[in-house]
């Protein structure tokens, strides 16, 4: 890793560094990696140990030290017993007030050694989706390093960055906040090129109040934007169209217009969008069909994923391909080489039922984008939906509306899990066959009776739920 040596890293973290009496020249040798986890601890790694709830770190020194981890990042000195006999002319300590700060200390000395573009990925609904869209985008022009899995918190991000390498030319971070100053912290890590955000919508409601709070903590991610970046926002979302100019920058929007009765797009005077879609055809769990145009051209590809929001990630990616210098047919191809994610709407055929797996988390506007799709589906169309968390006070409505809006869509059967999920039901009211379970273990338990060949099932709640169990039962079931 570049310029990674344990003399520099204690330097950009401020930490106390403490190496071999008989062998101060492993002060200087660059680290491979820097892992968290001890399983993962290999010949010349850094081991950052951090203590946890239930296991901390430090508990593994001796465990990485014997696996040829050569540098340890800790909140303790260290002792003998810490460093395994033979190890003592070898490794290195790095002795921090804090491990996750000094992690993201590190990760922003990192970054800025590689010196290459960050495009952040921010929003309450999306993320993920919108993400893998863009490094699909970009990477028919450059090599990306993107966010793998969930890792868009203070520890994720800067584990992320720390998977860039050399031939890496622009690294597409997202970026996950639950709480006002989260993602302060987070921009002064990534220090970002680039913005893109795709909606201000109804979640961390408990810790963030309302939807105006939403937009004022995601908008700390531009405390540290340089100064010629780019800002690229949902033109369709009524909050972020408020902001029209931010430090000198004027952002750039995307969107589908909406037509007004004289046949104007919506926010046509105020807020022309620079690159929008029209022709919109849905395929189906085929995916979409969509002209997109942009000043550079116009184009008309096939999303691979089904869902118009995938219609508004894929305009996302074409706003940040334009502004990286790609032109239209490279960004359509990038749109149409799109993979899905695992528990991110992942179409599942498993010769006896088809599974929409998009059991990673939930909220308001992702459930009911999720139900839209459904309703296009071939075959008997179940919701199997479960709680909604952290909606704060206001979380009984949203369930209820929820509820409503699977009744309007058609859908044939509604299955509800949960304290929260019952609230589904409720608002789904007697137009609609139902089923409810108090957990997820109880509904596995009786699915069998349930879900017939044929059926199109729906799979989403919040990650508390671990729906991801009854995603894996049901891809396993064979009659």
């Amino acid at each position: 890793m570049k310029n990674m040596t344990p003399r520099l890293m204690a330097n950009a973290c401020g930490g106390i560094l403490h190496f071999p009496e008989m062998n101060e020249a492993a002060a200087n040798l660059e680290v491979t990696d820097i892992v968290t986890d001890s399983r993962k601890a290999a010949e010349g790694m850094l081991f950052a140990a951090i203590p946890g709830e239930r296991v901390d770190g430090h508990s593994y020194i001796r465990q990485v030290c014997e696996k040829g981890a050569f540098c340890i990042l800790c909140e303790r000195d260290l002792t003998e017993g810490d460093i395994p006999a033979g190890y003592e002319d070898c490794v290195c300590w790095i002795r921090v007030p804090s491990t996750l700060g000094a992690l993201r200390d590190l990760g922003e000395y990192y970054l800025q050694q590689m010196g290459i573009p960050a495009v952040g990925i921010v929003g309450s609904v999306g993320k993920t989706s919108t993400k893998e869209m863009v490094a699909a985008v970009l990477s028919q022009k450059y090599r990306v390093c993107k966010t793998q899995g969930n890792f868009n918190n203070e520890l994720g991000v800067p584990l992320t960055i720390f998977r860039i390498r050399e031939e890496d030319e622009i690294a597409v971070l997202e970026m996950g906040i639950s709480d006002f100053g989260e993602m302060h912290r987070l921009s002064r890590i990534v220090h970002p090129d680039t913005v893109v955000m795709t909606n201000i919508g109804e979640c961390h409601l408990e810790f963030l109040g309302d939807r105006d709070g939403v937009l004022k903590a995601k908008s700390e991610v531009f405390d540290y934007l340089h100064s010629d970046g780019h800002i690229i926002l949902n033109g369709n979302d009524d909050k972020l169209v408020t902001l029209q100019n931010v430090g000198g920058i004027r952002p750039v929007f995307f969107g589908i217009p909406v037509e007004k009765a004289q046949g104007v797009p919506v926010g046509a005077e105020q807020t022309p969008l620079t690159c929008f879609a029209d022709e919109i055809e849905a395929l189906g769990l085929d995916g979409t069909k969509a002209a997109i145009h942009t000043p550079g051209g116009s184009f008309t590809c096939t999303i691979p994923i089904p869902g118009k929001h995938m219609v508004m990630n894929a305009l996302a990616g074409t706003a940040v391909g334009l502004a990286y210098g790609m032109d239209p047919q490279q960004i359509r191809e990038g749109i149409e080489s799109l993979q899905p994610v695992s528990g991110r709407f992942h179409i599942v055929k498993t010769g006896r039922m088809t599974i929409i797996d998009d059991c990673y988390n939930a909220n308001p506007i992702s459930m009911k984008a999720s139900l839209g799709v459904l309703r296009d589906a071939l075959g008997r169309r179940v919701a199997v939906l479960g709680d909604m968390a952290e909606l704060g006070s206001e979380e009984r409505r949203f369930h209820l509306e929820v509820g409503a809006f699977a009744r309007e869509c058609g859908i044939d059967a509604l299955i509800t899990i949960g304290d929260r999920g019952k609230w589904i039901g409720e608002g789904a009211g007697d137009g609609i066959l139902q089923a409810h379970y108090d957990s997820t273990q109880s509904f596995l338990e009786a699915e069998k009776t349930l879900l017939q060949p044929g059926d199109t099932v729906l799979v989403k709640a919040s990650h508390c739920m671990a729906f991801e169990k009854i995603v894996a039962a049901l891809e396993n079931r064979e009659v």
